[in-house]
């Protein structure tokens, strides 16, 4: 299963309202639990199974919760049991698809 998800502070006491060390607290939890993850500008992916993705996401949150009285989830997730290495996987096949509309 694939999870993705952004967390925000709700405050950041930079004038040009920066979050970026504040986001950083978030994926080094991200980071340090040992699944397969990506980070882009705007969300985190991570694969797994919900009673090993769930508990990351919640501290993610508690650790920018730490510095902000409010935090922002977002979180969408593809639920398909069974797969693994999609997070590749799916790019993978929809490269394969572009090629084939390029020939």
């Amino acid at each position: 299963m694939l999870f993705a998800f952004s967390i925000a502070p709700a405050t950041t006491p930079h004038e040009d309202g920066s979050m970026a060390d504040i986001v950083a607290r978030a994926v080094e939890v991200i980071r340090r639990s040992g699944l397969p993850h990506e980070t882009n500008s705007m969300f985190t992916i991570v694969e797994g199974e919900w009673d090993e993705v769930m508990p990351v996401v919640k501290a993610a949150c508690e650790a920018v919760g730490e510095v902000s009285p409010r935090v922002s989830l977002v979180l969408k997730a593809d639920l398909r049991p069974g797969h693994t290495g999609e997070m590749t996987g799916k790019v993978e096949r929809l490269d394969e698809q572009i090629a084939k509309l390029e020939d």
